[in-house]
């Protein structure tokens, strides 16, 4: 049973990561529209993206016209998401354990 729950909750935490990974990939390619971040999808991405790329704009110098901070945001996802892939590994060993 708490295996079971242990692995639809990673199945869930993982679809979370491709959706706002998708999430990024198209709020990154409105920048290249002119009007994008003015229409609603636009507006709604800017709303839940900006927060975290803000963080990434605040040390990532941009490189000419260029801001890099996207690439680092997006790259950085990755990492997090593998660092959640090993705390649950840790947990499935520990249910499995005490089960």
């Amino acid at each position: 049973m708490g295996v079971q729950l242990l692995q639809a909750l990673y199945r869930l935490v993982m679809q979370g990561f491709q959706i706002y990974r998708i999430a990024l990939i198209v709020y990154f390619l409105l920048s290249w529209m002119p009007g994008g971040y003015q229409s609603g999808l636009g507006q709604f991405l800017i709303r839940i993206c900006e927060p975290y790329v803000g963080i990434f704009r605040r040390f990532v110098p941009p490189v000419g016209m260029i801001s890099l901070a996207g690439i680092v945001a997006f790259f950085f996802l990755t990492f997090i998401e593998m660092g959640i892939t090993q705390v649950f590994q840790i947990l499935f060993r520990l249910v499995v354990q005490i089960g």
